[in-house]
């Protein structure tokens, strides 16, 4: 294993829909190569844009709103949309959580193509 692990887009809309699959709040992700992964039932309110591959395995790693702020902040994502739907959706993604081993499995799974 290399020690910075550098996921596909087909990867990371994968590992995705394993953190996020379950949440019904209308948002999307963008990834650096214009793939788009969307949730919920409605079109998207809002959209986080992933610059990079390295951002990815960054908020994957703690995806918190903390986190995401930090990114955005960084200029690591953007934010495209209703604001105030990010909000809603950082208040759903702030009841996330995830156990040990699922954060194991979904962290070896970067390396994988």
């Amino acid at each position: 294993m290399s020690a910075l692990p550098r996921p596909s887009p087909g990867r990371a809309a994968e590992i995705l829909r394993k953190v996020f699959g379950h949440v019904s709040a209308p948002f999307a992700f963008r990834l650096w190569d214009r793939t788009e992964v969307r949730f919920g039932s409605d079109n998207p309110a809002c959209t986080a844009v992933i610059k990079s591959p390295e951002t990815f395995v960054a908020l994957v790693r703690n995806p918190t709103p903390y986190n995401f702020a930090v990114a955005y902040v960084e200029g690591a994502i953007d934010l495209e949309g209703d604001l105030f739907a990010a909000m809603e959706v950082a208040n759903v993604v702030e009841d996330l959580r995830l156990t040990p081993s699922q954060k194991l499995r979904i962290l070896l799974s970067l390396w994988r193509r």
